[in-house]
């Protein structure tokens, strides 16, 4: 299934929107090209309806957020929304100031989304106002863990039932979950946290899958899920002991360029509940 989905976006090569954070903007077009779809990056509002309209996906990301953005952000989503196009959202940061999770309150009132992908903090907060959010990362005890498992993931489902979107939570073990099933999914390496974005760049990759998949949405998440920790193993056993996080940066992003459909479907561990 994973090959076919990756098969699926280097055939139709979609143009993804993204309206996403200045830190990570050109690493998230890069993994974009890297997996084979299109990247277009416009965030002012007198022109970000009509960037939606030419192309097929939107992905959402409120890393560096501001007043002038929130406009673009919510008039992008109507209307693709409207053209019946996927909606990705990656509220980064949610929980750790106001506007923050009052915008993304706003954006999940406002705009049907197809996916919503953060960490267990971030969306604990989308889901019940509670969670500790640290700047953009999950704090410790909102980790998902083997002993919490089951926990995560029927706090996923439910969150995918009240939203209508599938839930990805990233973190050591990643669950992407819609009402009825998710995905636990092992693939990935610790020093990907050591970079910048790695989060920014799955949200802006899983635009491109679901976008290519628009009948499995579940199954395009979770192989985009699946592709960027894969990614992250393959980079890492390139690192010779000169090599750093810069480095390990760019072997993510020709890992993805390289991956191929057979690789993603071997490659691909996870366990289903």
């Amino acid at each position: 299934m994973f090959a076919a989905i990756l098969e699926n976006v280097r055939k139709t090569c979609p143009l993804i929107h993204n309206i996403t954070n200045y830190v990570t903007v050109n690493d998230c077009a890069n993994i974009v090209l890297a997996c084979g779809a299109s990247p277009i990056m416009a965030d002012d509002k007198e022109e970000v309806e009509e960037i939606t309209t030419i192309c097929s996906g939107l992905n959402i990301n409120i890393g560096t957020l501001n007043s002038r953005t929130i406009a673009s952000m919510l008039l992008a989503g109507k209307k693709a929304n409207a053209l019946n196009h996927p909606v990705i959202l990656d509220p980064v940061g949610a929980g750790a100031s106001r506007l923050r999770t009052e915008t993304a309150y706003q954006l999940l009132e406002e705009v049907k989304f197809a996916v919503i992908r953060g960490n267990i903090s971030e969306i604990k907060t989308l889901a019940s106002g509670s969670g500790t959010t640290k700047g953009v990362d999950a704090d410790v005890a909102d980790k998902a863990t083997e002993e919490n498992l089951d926990e995560v993931v029927a706090f996923a489902k439910a969150f995918a039932e009240k939203t209508g979107a599938v839930v990805a939570i990233t973190g050591a073990i990643d669950i992407v979950a819609d009402k009825e099933k998710a995905y636990c999914i092992r693939n990935g390496h610790p020093m990907m946290s050591s970079i910048t974005g790695t989060g920014c760049q799955l949200s802006a990759m899983t635009a491109a899958f679901v976008t290519a998949n628009p009948d499995h949405p579940l199954e395009a998440a979770a192989a985009a899920v699946c592709a960027m920790g894969l990614a992250g193993e393959i980079a890492h056993e390139r690192l010779t002991p000169l090599d750093g996080n810069s480095t390990y940066r760019n072997y993510i992003i020709d890992a993805i360029y390289h991956l191929s459909p057979e690789q993603l479907e071997k490659g691909a561990n996870y366990e289903m509940r």
